[in-house]
């Protein structure tokens, strides 16, 4: 018996929840088959037309969701061990959470609810020990283009967590957190009064602001609500390279504080969300993952390939449609606002997640704003003939994602769990045999 990859989750065996399932999701995938939806129980085996049809075996990843909350705080989760206790625990918005159960919240700052029509002052929350005092911290995104501050963890203690300023001006609706100076230490990537850069933290002076490092001349395109930014060795000089929705910047073999790396002009997307970087066909050059735009449609990956002349040139391959047709039974969802990489299956190969931004500007601001929000894991298949292709897995229909989606092992069983902190709440989603 083979089960749908798009119906994976916490299924009941009653027909009805078979169909409400099925209702829901629909929307976000667009039509199926009439024959498709007459099959619709759990042991269903269908395909969306103009999507990579695959079901997954029996013993394929599911999930139950915790709800940890129904409030919006935050669009962003992120994990720690915040009481040094071994167990991952995680963050959103101004609560921490204790793994493994996540029942017991602590309160970081004063919290405050926001109408899901608004925003919030969370966008994305990231984590490490900034003043190397052996207690994991969190540092939080705000919104976008105001004042961005790090939170000390009060090592055990019941109280509010002291915040310090990180940086005056984080832009970009999707800092990305990743090592891009080589020191095994992560960096924040953003853009800040009109150049992309990264920032620097210093755990001998943590109470100064972190030091920003441009690679960009100032640019009116990097303002607070730029989209798309990333990180990764693209050249393969072992240097770790920045890229942006139109082109990528060439880390040189030495920074200077006042040189702008070399930018090489290309199109990922109109409006990128996080970006990846890694090699997807296992040809030893890494390519680029990208939704097109993330508050329309679009899922793409890049193939790196070479000019004749040696030089970098990419060739683009559609996950999901950029312009799908709405009134086909075509895979689609829209507003991929938030992205984040781990091998979900074991397989060695290096999947990703997204989903749905849930209400990205409001009830009535995007494409299909009530399409349920979905959380969608994504299998990379290769194959010596075919090449590389991408397989979606559904992990959660109700949930979504915000501007910033997470995985990582929670539950210690070697699958990556999926936190999320959106403007339908705060969620975790564990992987279950």
């Amino acid at each position: 018996m083979r089960t749908c990859c798009w119906m994976v989750g916490v299924f009941q065996n009653e027909t009805a929840e078979n169909e409400k399932r099925f209702r829901r999701t629909k929307h976000a995938i667009g039509r199926f088959a009439a024959t498709a939806a007459a099959l619709l129980v759990v042991s269903a085996c269908f395909a969306a037309v103009g999507a990579s049809a695959w079901c997954a075996e029996p013993d394929q990843i599911k999930y139950r969701k915790l709800v940890l909350s129904d409030q919006f705080f935050s669009e962003g989760a992120y994990y720690g061990d915040f009481n040094r206790d071994g167990k991952l625990d995680i963050v959103s918005g101004p609560f921490w959470f204790e793994g493994p159960d996540f029942q017991k919240k602590h309160v970081i700052y004063e919290p405050k609810a926001y109408d899901p029509k608004s925003y919030s002052e969370n966008f994305l929350v990231y984590s490490a020990d900034f003043n190397a005092d052996g207690w994991t911290d969190i540092v939080i995104m705000p919104h976008p283009g105001r004042e961005c501050f790090w939170f000390e963890n009060p090592k055990g203690q019941e109280a509010m967590w002291t915040k310090h300023l990180a940086d005056p001006n984080v832009g970009n609706e999707s800092p990305m957190w990743g090592d891009v100076t080589g020191d095994k230490q992560p960096d924040l990537i953003f853009n800040r009064d009109g150049f992309l850069g990264y920032s620097v933290f210093d755990t001998a002076q943590p109470g100064q602001p972190w030091k920003f490092q441009a690679v960009s001349p100032q640019n009116k395109r990097y303002h607070k609500y730029t989209h798309g930014v990333g990180y990764g060795d693209i050249d393969g000089d072992g240097r770790v390279d920045l890229v942006e929705s139109i082109g990528w910047w060439k880390q040189p073999e030495k920074v200077a504080p006042s040189t702008p790396w070399a930018f090489h002009p290309f199109k990922f997307a109109d409006a990128a969300a996080q970006m990846l970087v890694y090699d997807v066909d296992g040809d030893g050059r890494n390519d680029v993952i990208t939704s097109w735009h993330c508050h329309l449609y679009g899922l793409v990956w890049y193939r790196q390939i070479s000019k004749a002349d040696g030089s970098i040139d990419w060739e683009q391959h559609e996950i999901l449609p950029i312009k799908p047709d709405l009134n086909s039974s075509q895979l689609r969802v829209s507003q991929l606002h938030a992205f984040d990489v781990a091998d979900f299956n074991g397989d060695g190969l290096t999947d990703f997640v997204t989903g749905k931004r849930f209400w990205a500007h409001g009830p009535k601001g995007d494409v299909e704003p009530d399409a349920p929000a979905v959380v969608v894991w994504f299998e990379l298949k290769r194959d010596a003939q075919k090449g590389a292709k991408f397989i979606p897995h559904l992990i959660d229909d109700d949930s979504g994602v915000g501007t910033q989606v997470t995985a990582a092992d929670l539950n210690g069983d070697q699958i990556p769990d999926v936190v999320v902190g959106n403007k339908k709440g705060i969620f975790v989603h564990l992987s279950v045999r």
